[in-house]
């Protein structure tokens, strides 16, 4: 790939006017490409069709009014999927929706394929025992978070004892180990269209890699408790969630710079861009906030968004532990110990939250992920919490939920994007 090397030197030297004249060649040049693919079921409408989607995605405003048309599932038809023996920690679907990859607190790692009839697995990788992860395939220590590429191609895991493992994730085979944070790896993202991958730390630390080449491109710091969760897009920037630092954060990896935004008052424990304007994050305080990337403040915050429970005789409510959005969309869910998922539809401008309905489910959810159609839901679901031993749900089972999502038949077509 010396092109590749050659394009990545020029770009340290480019100032931003030619870099922003290089990306629209490049992008004419792929569009030109597509429009050879015609013969092949690829209309002149369709490519006037994707350009106009693309810009709006880039914009943030590719917004799919979906919410409203979400059925609540025929509980008969959620699948369980057993296979770990202790709480389940994280999960990805592929972005093809086949296959579901999870991980737990026993170090293992599963990948099922999702066949509507059955949930096979295709490949495990079982947890060792510390200080074997040289001799041994797996993860020694629990697996905290993963994150797959947008092609597909690689997957990442990390785990408590500080590393992060790189996989095919056609085969399951381990490519590279990374080293460097000095904490617990509690968040990773690939950036969308990219092999670069950021990761977050319980260290406080976000740091970059470049997965393809097997190296380590820079560290950020900011943050001053431990980081929770990390997302990306296609932009060069990530968003985390700093704990009880009691700050969400917005890196802007170029320029080396950081927004924060502030709101929840407890522990800011997950978080999720919807599209590349807006993104949600969940609380130990029970909140649920939406963000606008330009504003401060939450845009709309739901307050108690799980209902309260009574801990050692004292009220208090259900942490989020987990929130997912159907990308470019006006659909959420969330999860918490409080027996269910919730479903959330954002409002107008992404200025209200409105309820929707509860999925029930027993147990942590650790974890909870759309498919890129929209079409299913997935929940990784623990008898304890993914970062503690707190609470234990003696009756939830340590497996994957697969909830298949309906939809109202409409006269319109559902797939149209409305911009906000």
């Amino acid at each position: 790939r010396r092109r590749e090397a050659a394009a990545a030197e020029e770009e340290v030297e480019e100032t931003p006017q030619e870099k922003k004249l290089r990306l629209a060649k490049q992008y004419l040049e792929e569009l030109r490409q597509l429009e050879e693919e015609e013969e092949e079921g690829l209309s002149a409408d369709l490519i006037g069709d994707r350009l106009k989607e693309d810009v709006l995605e880039q914009k943030g405003r590719l917004q799919r009014l979906v919410a409203k048309d979400v059925q609540p599932p025929d509980l008969a038809s959620i699948r369980v999927l057993r296979g770990h023996q202790l709480p389940v920690t994280c999960l990805v679907i592929s972005p093809d929706d086949r296959f579901i990859f999870s991980a737990s607190k026993d170090g293992a790692l599963i990948k099922c394929k999702w066949e509507v009839e059955s949930g096979k697995r295709l490949c495990v990788v079982p947890g060792g025992r510390k200080g074997t992860e040289e001799r041994h395939m797996g993860h020694a220590s629990q697996v905290l978070c993963m994150a797959i590429s947008s092609d597909g191609k690689y997957l990442a895991t990390g785990d408590r004892n500080k590393l992060i493992m790189i996989w095919d994730a056609a085969t399951c085979k381990r490519l590279h180990i990374f080293t460097g944070h000095r904490d617990a790896v509690s968040g990773l993202s690939f950036r969308k269209g990219t092999h670069q991958l950021y990761s977050a730390s319980h260290d406080r630390c976000v740091k970059v890699w470049n997965v393809a080449e097997n190296a380590y491109m820079e560290t950020l710091f900011g943050h001053q408790d431990v980081i929770t969760g990390l997302d990306s897009l296609s932009r060069e920037c990530c968003v985390t969630a700093g704990g009880r630092d009691g700050t969400v954060r917005l890196w802007k990896i170029p320029e080396e710079t950081q927004l924060v935004f502030s709101g929840h008052q407890g522990s800011i424990d997950c978080i999720q861009l919807i599209n590349e304007e807006h993104m949600v994050s969940g609380a130990d305080d029970g909140s649920l906030a939406l963000w606008g990337l330009t504003k401060k403040k939450p845009l709309a915050l739901a307050r108690q968004a799980h209902g309260m429970q009574d801990a050692q005789g004292l009220e208090e409510p259900y942490w989020i532990s987990a929130v997912a959005a159907l990308r470019n969309s006006d659909l959420l869910a969330t999860g918490s110990h409080s027996g269910s998922v919730k479903l959330w539809k954002c409002g107008e401008g992404f200025r209200k939250l409105e309820h929707l309905w509860d999925i029930p489910l027993v147990g942590f959810v650790n974890s909870i992920k759309f498919s890129a159609s929209g079409d299913f839901l997935v929940a990784g679901i623990g008898q304890e919490h993914r970062l503690g031993r707190w609470w234990r749900v003696k009756e939830a089972k340590n497996s994957i939920c697969i909830i298949p999502l309906k939809q109202k038949i409409t006269a319109s077509d559902p797939e149209s994007p409305g911009s906000s």
